[in-house]
């Protein structure tokens, strides 16, 4: 079992960067791949990027692709999505997750068996 809580969701102007962070609690961080998903208003959550286990192999989403940067700090417990140039299609609740399957985390939701409350990000145009 691991606890995961995002922090440093907050509300920004077009342009702005922020950075998120996903504290693990319980076990280890370097026992989980782990990934980021983010769910807009009215819409799914999705796949936004993913690490893998030693932070060798990351991918991302397209739309996001240039702009954020996924990193893991596994002796602290700490995963960070960096969050550059946001643009108002960037609004969502963002969530990390965790997938102690799997070397590399993947981008199907259902391969990560813990999941984060999620912290908000608001971009406005």
């Amino acid at each position: 079992q691991v606890q995961l809580r995002e922090s440093g969701g907050g509300s920004v102007q077009a342009g702005d960067s922020l950075r998120l962070s996903c504290a693990a609690s319980g076990r280890a961080l370097g026992a989980f791949a782990m990934g980021w998903f983010r769910q807009p208003p009215g819409k799914e959550r999705g796949f936004v990027a993913h690490i893998s286990v030693s932070g060798a192999t990351v991918q991302y989403a397209d739309s996001v692709k240039g702009r954020f940067t996924i990193s893991r700090d596994n002796p602290s417990g700490t995963m960070f999505l960096q969050m550059n140039s946001l643009k108002a299609e960037d609004t969502a609740t963002y969530y990390c997750a965790a997938n102690e399957h799997s070397q590399y985390g993947g981008d199907w939701q259902r391969a990560y068996g813990y999941w984060g409350q999620g912290t908000q990000v608001t971009v406005s145009s």
